[in-house]
């Protein structure tokens, strides 16, 4: 699993945690996250429309937490980006014919709803200010 999606989203929301006064730009941020500006707009867009920021366009323009902090539970940014199963992909189109392909995939789903229902309660528990108090 290569996804940077939620890795890319806490470093963002970090950044804005710690200058929540302040409009941050899809470059600055761009620049912290060393991506380009277009990566950072296309998480930006996904997290405005989970709730988790606001955004306003111009010169003065720039992105801030909708909420403060401690009221963003990792959970919530987990799920706004989640685009993959914890425990990757099933396979597509197993053998029919087997005892075991025929069925595979229905024993996977529980297996791996379960697994996200896990990681969402562990970081339910845990709130952007939590982590962002890590940062000097």
């Amino acid at each position: 699993m290569n996804n940077t999606r939620f890795a890319t989203a806490i470093h963002i929301l970090t950044l804005l945690a710690k200058s929540p006064q302040e409009w941050l730009t899809s470059e600055w941020i761009a620049g912290s996250v060393n991506v380009n500006p277009v990566i950072v707009r296309k998480e930006l867009s996904v997290l405005r429309e989970a709730g988790l920021i606001i955004s306003r366009q111009g010169k003065d323009g720039g992105t801030q937490l909708a909420r403060n902090a401690d009221q963003i539970s990792i959970s919530e940014i987990y799920r706004s980006v989640k685009n993959t199963d914890v425990l990757g992909k099933k396979n597509q189109n197993p053998n029919p014919a087997c005892s075991v392909g025929k069925e595979v995939n229905v024993h996977l789903n529980t297996l791996f709803e379960e697994t996200d229902q896990l990681v969402i309660n562990f970081l339910g528990d845990k709130s952007l200010q939590e982590f962002s108090d890590q940062f000097e």
